[in-house]
């Protein structure tokens, strides 16, 4: 590998980086590059952790002779056999030291005494370096403070004095790639975690002007638990938070399958919006989620009920009106949201399922909206005055045995 082989490499990582490539394209393009020129790469392995509520950081593979995973997402290593495993790691050796890199020639008789060299040795490699690159203080997101990286070969000379100061020339580089990438992941999954999928879209596209906004028509969905004051007042305060994460998830997880954006988790309450270029498809997508969290709050409850923990339902209100959906808040605090009558009117709508004894109700424009089966199946509960809303509105539910709150 010579000076302008180095040169070239550096350059084409750098500006692969620039270009947003994923971690491992980087680090397969890097690898195939180094080999290319002389260096006896056959195998490599780079971490580096993340800022993800699941996820604890990302792995990603190349291998010179076989068709490997690129890339995977590892969960929490701080208990049990991933713990174990952690620890057995070079990594782990290199971040708990102070050393910047370790070497092991599996080939010659230097121990295996970390996990994986074994199999390494067995499948013909010859030699294994690792390395770690640490980030300053000001540099490290949550755990993201160091960028790990291993490499092996079956040449049978092993790296030599003069493959090792390559890559230690060009790693940097590489690692500098992988963490740009890796910051621009986490910087969209903390947006699509706090704001939901559509609100952190706009907000990336650019769209964070104070006072910036649009007016869209939407279907609306406000749910909250039945009797959530009654069962946070009766249980121990360690129980709050699993029972809020169990039904939240639920709820969740059935409007973004149905293709709504959640926008609000206001307590035990859940904002969101259903949008189409037709009415009716925004209400049957609302209408799908529905069924979808009814089903699941069935298997919740028969879970909960297993385990001994309190249960309850998902009230939930349904509209359709315009709105307008953007940036409000103050010049160094904003909040992605959508504002309007028709917000207040759904907030309104889903506190009057108590009262009614059952745990759905749509306004009547929703109900207007709803075609085919669904429509067949609303019924029309009375007409009411809600709180703050000029006109009474007369108030639909489906029907049906799941529908009423017992």
């Amino acid at each position: 590998m010579t000076n302008e082989d180095i040169e070239r490499i550096s350059a084409w990582v750098a500006q692969q980086g620039l270009h947003g490539a994923s971690e491992s394209l980087l680090l397969g393009g890097f690898c195939a590059a180094c080999r290319d020129a002389g260096l006896p790469l056959d195998r490599s392995l780079a971490l580096i952790d993340t800022l993800h509520p699941v996820h604890e950081g990302r792995a990603f593979r190349w291998d010179s002779q076989q068709v490997v995973e690129p890339e995977f997402e590892y969960g929490p290593s701080s208990s049990g056999d991933a713990f174990e495993n952690w620890k057995r790691s070079a990594f782990y050796y290199l971040w708990a030291g102070k050393e910047s890199e370790v070497r092991r020639r599996i080939g010659r008789g230097d121990p295996t005494d970390f996990a994986m060299l074994d199999d390494m040795r067995n499948s013909g490699l010859i030699d294994f370096v690792a390395f770690i690159h640490r980030f300053e203080k000001q540099g490290t997101i949550g755990e993201m403070d160091c960028f790990f990286s291993h490499f092996a070969t079956r040449d049978p000379g092993g790296f030599s004095d003069v493959d090792l100061q390559n890559l230690r020339k060009l790693l940097p580089v590489l690692a500098l790639a992988i963490k740009s990438t890796a910051l621009a992941r986490i910087a969209r999954t903390i947006a699509e975690v706090y704001l939901g999928y559509d609100a952190a879209r706009k907000v990336f596209e650019g769209k964070i002007n104070r006072g910036a906004a649009e007016r869209i028509s939407a279907a609306l969905w406000f749910s909250d638990l039945a009797n959530y004051t009654r069962i946070s007042a009766s249980v121990s305060p360690e129980e709050i938070i699993p029972l809020l994460n169990d039904y939240s998830d639920v709820v969740i997880s059935a409007v973004h399958e149905a293709g709504g954006s959640v926008l609000k988790l206001i307590g035990d309450g859940v904002l969101a919006i259903f949008r189409a270029d037709r009415e009716v498809d925004a209400c049957d997508a609302a209408l799908q989620a529905e069924n979808l969290l009814r089903l699941r709050l069935k298997s919740l409850n028969t879970r909960r009920t297993s385990e001994g923990r309190p249960t309850t339902e998902v009230c939930l209100g349904l509209h359709i009106g315009d709105v307008f959906y953007g940036n409000i808040g103050s010049e160094d605090r904003l909040d992605f949201t959508v504002i309007g009558p028709a917000v207040n009117e759904v907030s309104r709508i889903v506190s009057m399922c108590r009262s009614l004894d059952v745990n759905l109700l749509t306004s009547s424009n929703f109900a207007d909206c709803i075609e085919g089966r669904d429509r067949q199946r609303l019924a029309c509960v009375g007409r009411f005055a809600l709180k703050g809303v000029e006109r009474s509105q007369l108030l639909y539910t489906l029907d049906t045995p799941d529908h009423a709150l017992g």
